[in-house]
């Protein structure tokens, strides 16, 4: 499946960057809970650089997923989406293609 050199339009973009948004929050605000669930059970040093570890990994993570690179949107879509963070839905208005071409990917 060649997913590389997909031309966005700017319609596109808007909706590719507003659904990048959407994911954003709703994992922030996951992490946010996590945090503050796991902050309230520290009790010795230890825990906090678990948690300290915790939040490096995670930020890694999060600020890797969301750079946006039109090339990789496909990929990261079908991530978003199969972590939960994501929806079709939230897509719509992208071409067939583009939402067949990340179906596609979520299932692999």
């Amino acid at each position: 499946m060649q997913v590389s050199n997909i031309g966005w339009s700017k319609t596109e973009e808007q909706i590719a960057q507003k659904a990048f948004q959407k994911a954003y929050q709703r994992e922030i605000s996951n992490l946010i809970k996590q945090v503050r669930d796991n902050a309230s059970q520290i009790i010795e040093l230890d825990d906090l650089w678990h948690l300290n570890d915790f939040l490096s990994a995670r930020r890694h993570d999060i600020d890797g997923k969301y750079a946006h690179q039109n090339s990789h949107h496909l990929f990261v879509f079908a991530e978003l989406i199969q972590q939960g963070w994501l929806y079709l839905d939230d897509l719509e208005g992208l071409s067939k293609d583009k939402l067949t071409k990340i179906s596609v990917l979520t299932r692999m």
